[in-house]
């Protein structure tokens, strides 16, 4: 007997006959007899429509109110689940997070787990129940709802698999597996059997939507055994591990990001220690930053730019703002019409001139360049928005077709 987490997202359980479908696919594990604890995330757009409501009311509301808010929305699919499998005729109990319960800090919106209590868990799976587990929040020290953040349901799933030493973790969206590119907007985007836990990283903090970065993080540092599944079809999905046994392609995807904004410094002062200043504003805000380019000094001064998620955007240039004088710089600039399209592959450590037939395929396409950034298994560059699609496709056709 195995022990399964299941994770099924918004667009699986979007209506009734969507949630009937995934009590089927749960009954399936059951009935091979295995214990079975699902995740699940809000609706379809349970999360969107909560916000506009809160929007409604309050243009700017505190951040705690919106996780007690939001938190709603996965608490509706963990019921209604949880109603199904009972008309079905199979013993289930759903669990929000501060019922299990999911302990994290108190950093509301993007809170991180801390600890999980699985004796309730264990408890309930020992009755041979299904345990239905509401993706995507917890409770901190002092009992308040928080929240995990963007795919805080995978976060969930993770953890809990790891928390279980659970035997494999099923990741279960609306394509059939991890592809080189997105299927629904690359033609011949080709699916993958299995890719590490390095590659997949990369390519979900770089745009790729299928995992959630934070989610594949938890699973290298806890060996958590992933697949990437559909929700609709009974097909073998995309394994997810530390060692593939395949022969390695040079390149594994491409990715696009359009949730990025650019930020410039202006005119700071060439001289040592001005970049730590700039980077210690912003973390002391938990902003987090991507892609950093430092020109060459004129003048006696340089120019900083870097990248921030859209919604750190205003944050970060109002911090850089107020510090002008501090940091000595004349101004800043920021735009957000740009996106990132990046290559992964751990092939490419080994194999020169990976970059240049990327930059080859933006060059045939005359599609500009802004920024660069590289690692041993990834390029990313910085272009416009309204060329991204484009980029991806001619990036994928050099290296696929």
């Amino acid at each position: 007997m195995s022990l399964v987490v299941q994770k099924f997202g918004g667009s699986s359980v979007a209506d009734a006959k969507k949630i009937f479908n995934v009590a089927g696919r749960i009954v399936d594990a059951y009935n091979e007899g295995n214990d079975v604890v699902v995740v699940v995330s809000a609706m379809g757009d349970t999360t969107d429509d909560l916000i506009a409501k809160a929007k409604e009311i309050n243009e700017k509301p505190s951040r705690r109110e919106m996780d007690v808010l939001l938190s709603t929305g996965e608490q509706i699919t963990i019921s209604l689940l949880a109603m199904a499998l009972e008309k079905m005729g199979y013993p289930v109990i759903s669990l929000t997070g501060w019922q299990v319960p999911m302990i994290t800090d108190s950093n509301n919106s993007k809170a991180r787990l801390r600890t999980i209590k699985t004796a309730r868990i264990m408890s309930e799976l020992d009755k041979k129940k299904i345990v239905i587990v509401a993706g995507f929040q917890g409770v901190n020290e002092l009992n308040d709802i928080t929240t995990l953040g963007r795919g805080g349901s995978d976060t969930t799933a993770v953890a809990l698999a790891a928390a279980l030493k659970a035997d494999v973790c099923e990741i279960y969206t609306d394509v059939d597996g991890v592809y080189t590119a997105d299927p629904r907007k690359v033609k011949n985007a080709q699916k993958l059997n299995d890719i590490s836990y390095d590659e997949m990283l990369e390519l979900a903090s770089l745009g790729a939507n299928v995992l959630h970065n934070r989610s594949v993080e938890l699973a290298k540092k806890y060996n958590v055994n992933m697949e990437v599944k559909s929700s609709f079809e009974k097909v073998d999905g995309t394994k997810v591990k530390e060692v593939r046994l395949v022969e390695k392609m040079l390149v594994r995807g491409v990715a696009k990001d359009d949730d990025v904004a650019r930020i410039s410094v202006i005119g700071i002062p060439d001289e040592p220690g001005k970049a730590y200043r700039v980077f210690d504003l912003l973390a002391k805000k938990n902003i987090s930053v991507d892609i950093i380019l430092q020109s060459i000094g004129r003048d006696n001064t340089k120019d900083i730019s870097f990248t921030v998620c859209m919604d750190q955007l205003e944050d970060a240039v109002n911090i850089i703002t107020e510090n002008l004088d501090l940091l000595g710089a004349k101004e800043v600039k920021s735009r957000s019409d740009i996106s990132k399209v990046s290559i992964v592959g751990a092939g490419m450590a080994s194999n020169p001139g990976v970059a240049a037939k990327m930059f080859e395929a933006l060059f045939d396409a005359q599609i500009n360049i802004h920024m660069i950034s590289t690692s041993e298994i990834k390029v990313s560059v910085l272009i416009n928005e309204k060329n991204a699609d484009r980029a991806v496709e001619v990036i994928h056709d050099k290296f696929f077709c």
